[in-house]
């Protein structure tokens, strides 16, 4: 079956849509389906993607096309309405990541359309009415319980008509707001105490949504829901130009930003940087500023404290309405905002939520009410409040869930026993049942219906003959939250195919023992490594109650849909690792996995793994030893100094003092063997250095644990304690022409004569926000700017004079460290009239296999997908294996 997958769109949610977009079209089974990527621009188009686009970072790392993003001073990524007057860039930008396509071309493409578009357009019933005409059946909700879905005001009269608890609200007019804002927020302050939650009633994922504690927070949280800002002439003229771009870089995240066109004083402006020159060239005291697609009308609401829930509501396969076990979300700040929602670690979920089971039953018994009362289809997420008193509030029903992997979709629906591709398989069957009921093309969508369960059976049967992979993810390093996002992505590639098998395995304990542990679909959906840890050493005695009714309850769901075994949750050894399994994909990252240790343990037992072996990794895995090789044999690395406890500890003067002789501030002080960024710190003077080395010792004698850094580590992921660390010059562009961060992956494979050969990618480009690239902008969908190939030259010729300068500096560090299978290697890179230097950073030889890390774009432009990638790294080990025997 040819399944459409629309994502994108216009709405300001379109990069989580497309993040989903790209989760559905890898999970997708595809001994069922075969995926047709749809694009949504933000115009409106639908374009038929070509599929290497999907794996970029966001919608503004491809589009529109790469000239229109670089072509002005400043360098700002921009959505297609920035250039939106301009048509033909606009088709320029479209010819260059695929074709063009119009609804009526939609039947001859696919049979069904999955649906992960989000807010206006996509949740409204617009697209559904597009898709009915044109006779294309389609995921979830159609047109009426879709446009109650979206709009806040309208689902608060549908619940109160329905008896369902709602908090006091009062509906604000754009127009009255701005003639004068003084008697509206009068009004606010004499129906309710602060705080007052302050919505935008059109948009979901929590955008232009503020808890107002107060007057101030109030005036600006309304500005902000209608999409409005005030900019003061004197701020602005006092801003450096780095702190202008960095403005305007946030203003234009739709996200977060009013985004373009924005008007100022009535004039429409569509790009940064003429935003940029109108305001450096007006002496204007202030200038006011609202977006184009704001809201006409907000809502403001009485703040209800309590446990904040979601419960995913499904059909059973009788078509009456089953709701999940609840989740509580736990926050790290009063709002569960966009990054709340969608970046791993800065909330947590606990499902089911933590209330008396008759508590759980009455919140899953009140969602199942209101799916009905919104004559909803298929499926919905419904967020809600539980009081101390006992209420259940309701609120924003969301007729199309997000979609990422640690999304309450799959996260609620692993409780009952389906991973992400047997559940979305799900999804699209009851939805052609739904469409069914429509009494529309009958014959046509029973005949849908029919075949797909007969090749639901036909999996089912073929499970004996895949190949058994363990995904070993987590770890105890500081990077294990990261390893575990990767794990689960290869997981889902591997369980999505018809080769392989995959069996998530977690690895948890310290150097001296490794414990590992085999786990259910449930577990391993948890929000991170120490969630998961917590459930592998405290398995409850007994699943919960409400779990094991509503497994009960979807019994005929799980016998039909399941397509593999089910798996449950054992500790285990290597040795029955050995029994268990036909190859391990080691998916760690720093210590252990990129130390050779597991590696070890998997060769002692004969267990053909992925990328290098115990000794290159042992030595790659430390960047002193790696620098001095490297130095040694002519590659450029930067000049460093390992800063050892017991010497500091003796007499920090003088190291410092050392320090600041070799090198001049500011400089680069990190870890030795860690990688991802952990601890990376560019220090600017004496005090910084102290206070790093102070933290990196801690816990020691003279350096005893203060709260305080624990604090301010656990916020910007916690690492061990070190009792050595590293100092680098920090890499300047040192007068050359071009300057650039970049990350290059690569790949082996043996010849037909067994000789090792290496496949270079085009290196990426990195853009860092800050001082040093993060976590989240090298592994988080929509959180870094990764252009690849990187922007090395301004002709083609010139292109390729760097790059395969560039590509040839990495292959020759991967050949000096021994690094096989697969690796990414960091480096700088100047770029001058007569040579080109890259300074190399790091190399990981396991490197972050996240949905939207680097190494994915780059495999693309090889022409593999992310899969394809996978298999080629796990036929290299078998072969690696062979090889060694």
């Amino acid at each position: 079956m040819n399944v459409g997958i629309f994502f994108g769109g216009q709405s300001r949610e379109r990069e989580i849509s497309f993040a989903g977009g790209r989760t559905v079209y890898d999970n997708l089974n595809k001994e069922l389906f075969t995926p047709v990527p749809i694009f949504v621009d933000s115009l409106g188009n639908f374009i038929l993607l070509d599929w290497q686009y999907l794996y970029k970072g966001t919608v503004r790392d491809f589009y529109p096309g790469a000239r229109f993003q670089t072509s002005r001073k400043h360098f700002f990524q921009i959505y297609a309405e920035s250039i939106a007057q301009n048509p033909e860039q606009i088709e320029e930008s479209i010819a260059a990541i695929g074709k063009r396509i119009s609804p009526s071309e939609f039947s001859s493409l696919m049979d069904f359309a999955f649906l992960t578009l989000h807010g206006p357009f996509g949740e409204d019933g617009n697209i559904q009415g597009i898709l009915e005409w044109y006779s294309v059946p389609y995921s979830g909700a159609g047109i009426l319980p879709s446009s109650i879905g979206i709009d806040k005001e309208i689902q608060k009269q549908v619940l109160a008509t329905a008896g369902f608890e709602t908090p006091d609200f009062v509906h604000i007019n754009r127009k009255n707001w701005v003639k004068d804002p003084s008697p509206i927020v009068a009004q606010i302050e004499s129906k309710f105490e602060y705080p007052v939650v302050v919505k935008a009633p059109h948009q979901g994922s929590s955008i232009g949504v503020t808890i107002a504690k107060d007057h101030e927070e109030l005036s600006s949280g309304i500005n902000k829901s209608f999409f409005r800002e005030v900019i003061i002439g004197s701020a602005w003229r006092a801003k450096s130009d780095a702190e202008k771009r960095a403005f305007l870089v946030s203003f234009t995240d739709i996200r977060e930003g009013l985004g373009f066109p924005v008007l100022l004083d009535g004039e429409q402006i569509h790009h940064p940087e003429d935003l940029w020159e109108h305001l450096d060239s007006s002496n204007a005291e202030s200038w006011s500023l609202e977006s184009t697609n704001g809201e006409s009308a907000i809502l403001v609401e009485s703040f209800i404290k309590g446990k904040e829930f979601s419960c995913i509501v499904i059909e059973d396969e009788n078509g009456q309405p089953l709701a999940l076990p609840p989740t509580e979300i736990r926050k790290s700040s009063q709002l569960f905002d966009y990054r709340s929602k969608y970046l791993p670690g800065i909330s947590r979920k606990v499902t089911p939520i933590d209330l008396p089971i008759v508590d759980i039953n009455r919140i899953r018994k009140s969602a199942e009410k209101l799916y009905t009362a919104l004559h909803s289809q298929v499926y919905a997420r419904l967020d809600g409040f539980f009081t101390e008193d006992g209420s259940i509030f309701l609120n924003d029903p969301n007729t199309t869930s997000g979609m990422l992997p640690s999304s309450f979709f799959f996260h609620q629906a692993a409780e009952i026993g389906l991973n992400p591709s047997q559940f979305l398989t799900y999804i699209i069957s009851k939805s052609i049942e739904a469409r069914i009921q429509s009494g529309k093309q009958l014959f046509q969508l029973n005949a849908l219906k029919e075949s797909l369960t007969k090749s639901i059976k036909n999996a089912q049967a073929s499970q004996s003959d895949k190949i058994k992979v363990a995904v070993i993810m987590g770890g105890f390093s500081s990077e294990r939250h990261i390893s575990v996002e990767s794990g689960r992505n290869i997981y889902e590639k591997l369980s999505s195919s018809p080769k392989y098998q995959a069996i998530p395995v977690f690895l948890t304990g310290d150097e001296s023992e490794h414990l590992l542990y085999r786990l259910p679909i449930n577990v391993m959906l948890k929000d991170n490594a120490d969630d998961i840890k917590e459930k592998v050493f405290h398995p409850d005695q007994a699943v919960h109650p409400v779990i094991s009714e509503v497994r009960q309850s979807a019994e005929a769901i799980i016998k039909n849909f399941v397509i593999g075994e089910t798996s449950i949750l054992e500790k285990w050894d290597y040795d029955q690792l050995a029994k268990a399994v036909d190859f391990a994909f080691i998916a760690l990252h720093g210590r252990p996995g990129e130390d050779g240790a597991v590696q070890a343990h998997l060769e002692a037992r004969g267990i053909p793994y992925n990328g290098s072996g115990v000794e290159s990794s042992q030595i790659s895995i430390n960047k002193f030893d790696t620098n001095k090789i490297l130095r040694e044999n002519g590659i450029l690395v930067a000049d460093h100094m390992l800063v050892q406890e017991e010497d500091f500890v003796a007499d920090p003067k003088a190291i410092i003092q050392e320090v600041m002789e070799r090198f001049h501030f500011p400089i680069i002080a990190k870890p030795v063997d860690d990688g991802c960024s952990s601890a990376v710190k560019k220090i600017k003077t004496q005090e910084e250095l102290e206070a790093f080395a102070k933290m990196m010792f801690r816990e020691s004698e003279e350096f005893p644990k203060d709260p305080m850094v624990t604090l301010k580590l656990k916020a910007n992921e916690e690492f061990p304690r070190k009792s050595y660390f590293l100092v680098e010059t920090l890499i300047s562009a040192d007068s050359a022409d071009q300057f650039m961060e970049i990350t290059g992956g690569m790949l082996t494979s043996f010849d037909e004569n067994g000789t090792l050969q290496y496949l270079v990618f085009e290196p990426s480009e990195a853009l860092a926000s800050g001082e040093v690239l993060s976590l989240e902008e090298k592994f988080l969908a929509g959180e870094g700017q990764n252009i690849t190939p990187a922007r090395f030259g301004d002709s083609q010729k010139e292109y390729e004079r760097i790059s395969s300068s560039v590509k040839q500096t990495l292959e020759t560090t991967a050949r000096l460290i021994g690094v096989v299978g697969y690796c990414r290697i960091d480096a700088f890179v100047r770029v001058f009239k007569d040579r080109v230097e890259t300074v190399v950073i790091e190399i990981n030889s396991l490197p972050g296999m996240t949905p939207a890390t680097a190494i994915f774009h780059q495999a693309a432009l090889s022409n593999m997908r992310p899969y394809d990638f996978i298999d080629r790294i796990i036929s290299f080990g078998f072969a690696k294996k062979s090889a060694q025997l």
